[in-house]
């Protein structure tokens, strides 16, 4: 039997957003240049952020530096297809600590298409929360509540159009 927290958590969070920039710059400042927009609020390290680097290959590392010397990874790159698209594990357990284990972590996959006028719609999808357990309803809701992947496109539409 398929409880009402099972489908929620293996719901899929699809947001979508058009940035002023060709589809080379906007997959550029998402990944190579996260740096610029990413929130340092929004890490799992366990001292203040000063850095987020996303590796540009399949097999990649997705990490942040620390203040205190250390690098905290968050996630791997499985697909990398610039500047049309790039998946990664998100290996963030329910605890909001990093998961080694990409079988038990969620997924996010970003496409970048050419729109009228010159500008990009950039479509993200954060997917199988069930793998992480009980916990993924929970991380499902953050990550696509108005904390979570809306105020990041919304960060990252502002610095891709600049």
């Amino acid at each position: 039997m398929t409880t009402i927290t099972e489908v929620t958590a293996d719901a899929p969070v699809r947001k979508s957003i058009t940035v002023k920039a060709g589809v080379g710059r906007a997959f550029r400042v998402f990944t190579a240049e996260m740096d610029t927009w990413w929130p340092r609020t929004h890490h799992i390290g366990k001292s203040p952020m000063t850095k987020v680097t996303l590796e540009g290959h399949a097999g990649g590392r997705c990490y942040t530096d620390q203040e205190d010397g250390t690098a905290c990874d968050w996630g791997r790159i499985m697909v990398w297809e610039p500047p049309r698209r790039f998946v990664m594990a998100w290996m963030i357990n329910g605890q909001w600590q990093y998961e080694p284990d990409a079988a038990k972590s969620s997924e996010v996959e970003v496409t970048f298409t050419a729109v009228e006028g010159g500008a990009t719609r950039v479509d993200l999808e954060h997917r199988y929360f069930n793998r992480i357990g009980p916990a993924g309803a929970i991380m499902r809701e953050n990550v696509g509540g108005p904390g979570g992947w809306p105020l990041l496109l919304e960060l990252f539409a502002a610095k891709a159009g600049e």
